[in-house]
Parts: C-alpha cells; sequence; structure tokens
C-alpha cells in the first residue's frame, strides 16, 4: 500500500481491515514519518489525537495515531521498526568482522609465501656451492691425473733421451701453474672460465643437463681407468665362474642374477639363438643350461622334489642296529573274537603298573612275555589303515596274527584279511579262537583256509595256527610264544642313534589338545623338541604320550606314542621323518601338498575302464587286468571269478583281486585305489563313504544286475589290451601299356586295368618281373583328361606315382587296401 506522495507503508495486519485504513487515510489527518535504511525506505504513519471514537489515542499519552490503528498494531509496528534497526547493525558488525579477518589471512598467506620462497633461495645456493664444489674437485683430480700422465711420460722420455747418471730436470712451481691453466682450457683464475654463466636452475645444480648426476660408483670407475691408463693399459677383470643352480623352469632375470651377468646381455644370448623373450618370461632347464655355459659358469640340476633329499633314507652300518620288539597287527572277521583276544592279551600280560583302557588313549600297546620278550600290539579298527599304510610304502607291520572262529570258519573278512596280509608279504599266524564252545571245529578251519592258499602246520605248511579261547585264556600262552618265536626267525633290528622315522597309525582333532597323531617310531629315537614332517604336515614335538598315558621324553624302535605339536592333522599310514631346521620341514610338506593337489587334479588316472584300455595301449608290459568284484550272495561271486578266470590268451587275463559278499566298503575302494583297478558290483550298492571316497580317489564303480553284462564288459576292457590286427586286401592289377612325360606332373603310365577295380585313396605297389620295386600311393589317376576316384576292369587309364617317376612298360601296378580289425577275445 502506498501514500498520496508514492511512498511504501509498512503492512497491515491485526484486526484492522483494509478498507478501514484506507478511509482513515483518505479523510483522516494523518502525518507520515520516513524511516530510512540501507536496504528499504519504510514509511510509519505518525499517530495524531482524534477527535473521538475508538481509535483515539488515550488522553495524556501525548502522542497521535492514525484513525483506525490500534494500539497493538502501532506497538508492532514500533517494535518491527526497532528490530529492523538492530538487524542493520549487526550485519554491518559481521561486515567488519569479516573484512578484518580476510585481510589476516592475506597477511598470513604473503609471510608464507616470503618464507617459502627464502627457503627455496637458500636451497638453490647450496646446491649450487655443492655443484661447484664437486665440479671444482673433479676438475682438479682430472688436473691430477693428466700431471701425473705428463710427468710419467716426461720422465720416460728423458730416460731415454740421456744418459741414466744426469739426473731428472726439477719440474718448477711455475711450470706446474701454467699447465693447470693449460689443463684448465687456458684460462686464469679470474677470467670467469671455471664458472657458469646465466642464471642457476635447481635442475642444472642437482643434475646437469638432463636432470642426471653422476654416481660415486662412475666416478670412481672413470679415475680408475684414468690411472690404468696412465700406467700404461688396462687390466682386465678376471671372471668369476659360478655355480648356478637350476631348477626345471626358471625366470630370464632369475637366471641372471644367479649368474651374476646384466639382463640385457642374457636376453641378447637368447635372441641370438632364436628365442625373443623378456626379462619376466620363463625358459625351460635346456635352454637355461646353454645360456649358462655360454657365459662360462656351471650348472647344478636341481628340481622340486630335491626338496626331500634331507630325509634320504640311510643304510645304517650293521654294529648300530640292535634288537627291537615285533609290531603285531591282529586281523580277522568282526564276529570272530578279535577284540577278545586283544583284552585277554592285555589284562593278562601287561607290564606292572599298567591300567585298564589303554585302547581309549592310544591304537597300539606293548607287553611283555613270561620270557622277557617285548612285543608291540596295533589295534586298528579295520582293514583301511592297514591299505592305506601299504599304499604309500609305510609297512610298519612285521607279524600278522588272523583270528579265525572255530565255529563259523572262514568269512568274507577273514579273506580280506589274508589278501592284505598276503598284498604286504608278512609272515602269518592262525589264532583259531572259540575253542571253548560245542560246535568248535578247528579241521574245518583249517581246511577251509586250504582254498585261499594258506596252508598250516598242521596240514603240512609253514603257516604256524594255535588253538586259543578268548574266553577261558586257553593258547594265549602259545600264541605268545608263537609270535616270540617268528620274531626271533625275522631278527628285527634298528639303529636307536639316528633321526626318528616312524609311521602314523592313526591320528585325530582334539578338542583340547590339537592335531595328536599315533606314531608308532620304526627306526632311530623320537626326543621331545624334534622338528619334523609328517605327509603333508610339519610340527615340533611339544610332548610325548606313551600307551599308558604318561609323559616320556623320547621313544625308540617299535613304541608307539601320541605325538602333539603339528600344524594339522596328517592320515593314516604317513611317515614321520625328523629333519634338522623347521625350514626344511615347511619346505618339504608345502611340496607334498602340491604334489597331492597335481595328483588330485589328475582324477585317478588310470582307474577307469576307457582309461585302462588307453595305458594298456600305450604300455606293451601290461598283461594284465586287475579287478575287484562285490556280490550279493557268496554264489554269485564264486560264479563271477570262475568266468573271469575263463577270460583271456597268451597275451592277456583277467586278475580279480578281491572278491567278497555285501556292501562296498571303504576298504574296498582303499584296496582298489593302491591296486589302480575298478570294482565290480553284482546286485549291490556302495555305501556312503565309498561313495565319497572313490570320488576323492578317482576309482569307478560299476553296478551289473546280469552276469552276463558285467563278463561282456571286462572282455571288452580285456580286448583292450590287445594290439590291432592289420590286413591288407587286393583290390585289382593294372599293367602299364605306355609312359608319357607330361609338363608339372612328371611320368604318367598309360595303364589298362586287368583286375578288379583301381581306386584313387588305395595303396599301390610297383611290380616289375614279378618283384616289388616300389610301394607308396598315387598323385594322380585320370580317365582321358577327367581326374576320376576309380576305375573300372577292362578301362584304360592313366597313373602317376607320388614321388616316383621309375615307372617302365611292361610293369604291373598292384593295387590294395589296410584295413584295421580290432581282435576280441573268444
Amino acid at each position: 500500500m502506498s501514500d498520496s506522495d508514492g511512498k511504501k507503508t509498512l503492512g497491515l495486519r491485526g484486526g484492522a481491515r483494509p478498507g478501514n485504513v484506507k478511509q482513515s487515510f483518505s479523510h483522516g489527518r494523518t502525518k507520515n514519518v520516513v524511516v530510512e535504511t540501507k536496504r528499504k525506505r519504510v514509511v510509519v504513519p505518525k499517530p495524531t489525537a482524534a477527535k473521538g471514537g475508538s481509535g483515539s489515542a488515550p488522553a495524556g499519552d501525548g502522542s497521535r495515531r492514525p484513525a483506525g490503528i490500534s494500539d497493538a498494531e502501532m506497538a508492532r509496528r514500533l517494535k518491527a521498526l526497532q528490530a529492523a534497526k538492530a538487524r542493520e547493525a549487526e550485519e554491518a558488525a559481521q561486515r567488519e568482522a569479516e573484512e578484518k579477518a580476510r585481510a589476516e589471512e592475506r597477511e598470513r598467506r604473503r609471510a608464507e609465501q616470503e618464507a617459502k620462497e627464502r627457503e627455496q633461495r637458500e636451497a638453490e645456493e647450496r646446491a649450487r656451492q655443492k655443484a661447484e664444489e664437486e665440479e671444482r674437485k673433479r676438475v682438479e683430480a682430472e688436473a691430477a691425473a693428466k700431471r701425473a700422465a705428463a710427468d710419467a711420460e716426461k720422465k720416460k722420455t728423458e730416460a731415454v733421451s740421456r744418459p741414466s747418471s744426469a739426473p731428472a730436470p726439477q719440474n718448477r712451481k711455475g711450470d706446474r701453474e701454467r699447465d693447470d691453466r693449460q689443463n684448465r682450457g687456458g684460462k686464469g683464475r679470474n677470467d670467469g672460465g671455471g664458472r657458469r654463466s646465466g642464471k642457476l636452475t635447481l635442475g642444472q645444480a642437482t643434475g646437469g643437463e638432463g636432470g642426471r648426476q653422476r654416481s660415486m660408483a662412475s666416478m670412481k670407475r672413470k679415475q680408475e681407468r684414468a690411472r690404468q691408463k696412465a700406467m700404461g693399459g688396462s687390466v682386465e677383470r678376471e671372471k668369476i665362474i659360478r655355480d648356478v643352480q637350476l631348477p626345471e623352469a626358471i625366470l630370464v632375470s632369475e637366471l641372471a642374477n644367479r649368474m651374476a651377468e646384466r639382463v640385457a646381455d642374457v636376453v641378447k644370448s637368447l635372441m641370438q639363438m632364436g628365442m625373443m623373450v623378456t626379462q619376466n618370461q620363463t625358459i625351460d632347464a635346456d635352454t637355461a643350461e646353454l645360456i649358462i655355459e655360454e657365459f662360462g659358469h656351471k650348472v647344478t640340476r636341481v628340481s622340486d622334489s630335491d626338496v626331500e633329499d634331507v630325509i634320504k633314507e640311510v643304510e645304517d652300518k650293521e654294529d648300530d642296529l640292535k634288537s627291537r620288539p615285533p609290531v603285531i597287527t591282529i586281523m580277522g572277521h568282526v564276529d570272530h573274537g578279535k577284540t577278545s583276544i586283544l583284552d585277554a592279551i592285555r589284562n593278562a600280560r601287561v607290564v606292572a603298573g599298567e591300567a585298564g583302557g589303554i585302547t581309549q588313549h592310544i591304537g597300539a600297546y606293548q607287553v611283555k612275555t613270561e620270557s622277557g620278550t617285548v612285543l608291540s600290539f596295533l589295534d586298528t579298527p579295520g582293514h583301511a589303515a592297514f591299505t592305506s599304510m601299504r599304499s604309500r610304502g609305510a609297512q610298519v607291520t612285521d607279524i600278522v596274527v588272523l583270528v579265525v572262529a572255530a565255529d563259523d570258519a572262514v568269512m568274507p573278512q577273514t579273506i580280506e584279511a589274508i589278501n592284505h596280509a598276503k598284498a604286504a608279504n608278512v609272515p602269518m599266524i592262525v589264532a583259531i579262537n572259540k575253542m571253548d564252545k560245542p560246535a568248535a571245529d578247528p579241521m574245518k578251519v583249517r581246511t577251509d583256509l586250504l582254498q585261499h592258499e594258506v596252508i598250516v602246520e598242521a596240514m603240512s605248511g609253514e603257516v604256524q595256527d594255535v588253538e586259543v579261547s578268548a574266553h577261558t585264556g586257553q593258547g594265549l600262552e602259545e600264541l605268545l610264544e608263537a609270535i616270540a618265536l617268528q620274531a626271533e626267525i625275522l631278527e628285527l633290528k634298528a639303529n636307536p642313534d639316528r633321526a626318528a622315522q616312524g609311521a602314523v597309525i592313526e591320528a585325530q582333532l582334539d578338542v583340547g589338545r590339537g592335531p595328536v597323531a599315533t606314531v608308532l617310531v620304526q627306526n632311530g629315537t623320537l626326543r621331545q623338541g624334534d622338528i619334523f614332517v609328517v605327509g603333508e604336515q610339519y610340527g615340533k614335538v611339544r610332548a610325548l604320550i606313551n600307551d599308558k598315558g604318561e609323559r616320556v621324553k623320547e621313544a625308540g624302535p617299535s613304541v608307539p606314542v601320541e605325538v602333539l605339536g603339528l600344524n594339522g592333522t596328517p592320515e593314516a599310514g604317513d611317515v614321520l621323518n625328523v629333519t634338522e631346521t623347521e625350514a626344511q620341514a615347511r619346505e618339504i610338506a608345502e611340496y607334498r601338498e602340491q604334489a597331492a593337489k597335481d595328483k588330485r587334479a589328475a582324477a585317478g588316472a588310470a582307474t577307469t575302464l576307457e582309461q585302462l584300455m588307453q595305458k594298456a595301449k600305450d604300455d606293451e608290459n601290461v598283461s594284465e587286468l586287475p579287478i575287484l568284484v562285490k556280490a550279493d550272495v557268496q554264489g554269485s561271486a564264486e560264479a563271477i571269478v570262475q568266468a573271469m578266470e575263463k577270460i583271456g590268451n597268451n597275451e592277456v587275463r583277467v586278475r580279480v583281486l578281491h572278491s567278497g559278499v555285501g556292501a562296498i566298503t571303504e576298504t574296498d575302494i582303499g584296496l582298489a585305489e593302491a591296486s589302480g583297478a575298478p570294482v565290480m558290483g553284482f546286485n549291490v550298492r556302495a555305501n556312503t563313504s565309498a561313495r565319497n571316497s572313490a570320488n576323492q580317489k578317482g576309482v569307478e564303480i560299476r553296478y551289473y544286475s546280469v552276469i552276463y553284462d558285467l563278463v561282456d564288459d571286462v572282455k571288452a576292457a580285456a580286448s583292450g589290451l590287445l594290439s590291432a590286427e592289420i590286413r591288407e586286401n587286393f583290390i585289382g592289377y593294372a599293367e602299364i601299356k605306355d609312359v608319357f612325360k607330361v609338363s608339372n606332373v612328371g611320368k604318367v603310365a598309360g595303364c589298362l586295368v586287368t583286375e578288379g577295380v583301381a581306386r584313387r585313396s588305395a595303396g599301390v605297389r610297383l611290380l616289375r618281373d614279378n618283384v616289388v620295386i616300389h610301394e607308396g600311393t598315387l598323385k594322380t589317376l585320370k580317365r582321358f583328361k577327367d581326374e576320376v576316384a576309380e576305375v573300372q576292369s577292362g578301362q584304360e587309364c592313366g597313373m602317376a606315382f607320388e614321388n616316383y617317376d621309375d615307372v617302365r612298360k611292361g610293369d604291373v601296378i598292384e593295387i590294395f587296401e589296410r584295413e584295421e580289425v580290432t581282435r576280441t577275445l573268444d
């Protein structure tokens, strides 16, 4: 809203209506008060005394306001005026403070810039002085070298020109100063010759031209060359011949580093050999050996497996060997009293002080007989550990005790135990158990063992047999005596005064103690604190616990102990070896772990039927096809084995490693993996652990329900071991009537097909007077001017031999085809 003069007024708020205000502005007597600020001009009406009405000011206040303006509105307007004045004052003060802060900031930045420039000037000055000092020293050194060379040349000349008795003239001080001035380029001290002209930059002061500065080593080499030149010639540096260790593959840069040669020289030598390589590329050992010999060094070939050289078997002297206790493994069917015999032997013949429950702490223990003989028994849960030990080369068992129940005869697991014992090539003692039962028939057991080539002494054989009873203790003394006798025959000895070597019987991950391995020491003595490697794991012996649960400081040959201090859990059958340092143990463990990964990546090559067939074709020495057979009943197993024995001829035959009744177990997979054979299941299936183990080890399992399908597959696999037969079929003859010379072709024989057919793809022989002159293939077969695939009998054609031109009129061409016939077993 504006008044009659065009000036803006304050907005109206409150109870007064704009119409009333306008009316009061129109009829009332009002004086406007103009308040000017920096941002806006405000017109405030000055109240005046009214003649009456509700809008008049109260009496006695001495002020007047326009009509229609209430007291609250007037107070609000005055308050707004005061707030505007306060805000203006506050903004003015703020602007003043900002101006002052900006001025202080500019002053501070100017001071920092001046200080920075001053420091830079001082650094440049120091660098310039340092460069001048180094230049002065260099010039003086060069001058001294030249002066020494000149003096030597002058003395040599004077010695030749004058008698040796004449004294050499002394160079005067003035001559030396003149020589110095000449060496500096003919300029004096004050003529500015040794000083730089123009502005000195930081790059010139620190690095000279190009931004680089000669190192102290370069300066020393230059002074050395100058000194040698002044002495009359340079001296060749003697070449150092080094022994370079060369692995199977090596980087070019690493090869140069081991030879202490420049990488550029090695790369140049490789390029001269036709190999365009860089310093970061890998070359093979043969190429690297040529390079090493070219540079005049000696080669020492090494491989990744050399890390195991530190644990190679050392032959012990006969004087160092001492007798050791035998290691006995008791095997047999699970229901034939194997555990009962172990408990009876342990409780009856333990060393004084031993308590029960030993096998809860350790898988092996020792007993002592009445004669004082110490025996070490292995308490294995089954044959899996036994097989895995044999497959890893850990021959820990010296004697096998085969337990057979007298009232049950030979069972499938008994046969498995016999097969494992034969495969390990260890002596066997048969313990016929349960002799206290009325149905016991030991002769039936001995007779059944004959079927598996186990002939006991009672049947005029060499295998000892003892009738025992774990329940009554009958025959235990005789069994221990038989074991002691067998051990005496074996003459078991070991050297306790050497680094320990042993085999892992079992291993587990204990919650409180970490990885724990039950180790049977085979040779040497294992002591607390020894650093060892076992399979893919390594560690340091923190504690040794014997079969009584007591801590011991050391363990000798044939002593079973629990070992604490491994970094991981090993597998049963892994060999433990003591090393000198932890670094050696770590390197060996890492190498074995990588080798195991590579082996697993290969997925167990040559364990499937197809891989066996391919391997048999590549390897001429393979003449047997090993398999494992598991069936649902004994009759089917015997029938399958008999059928397998009939497959084969003089070149190839099928070998049944093991046949049994029941489901395919992890034991079967371990035996198949150790022998490289597939597993045939007839109306049986593999359990979960066996399937997982087969997938991990790459062993193939095949299931059959018809015996003829099994026989046909095995016969086909065995047929793949036979070499293919090559047959030749004569398909035609042709007689040469004339010989023509054709450009770009050579001699072409004009022939008449007298018998059969002539084909372009067939092989040919050239007969002259019924003697074979040449055998090869046809280069061309034409009838008239056209190239044809074949020519029938009675027709004429042109033939040309591949890489052969000696054809004559009257020769006969024999055409034949080769056919590869796959041989099969009848």
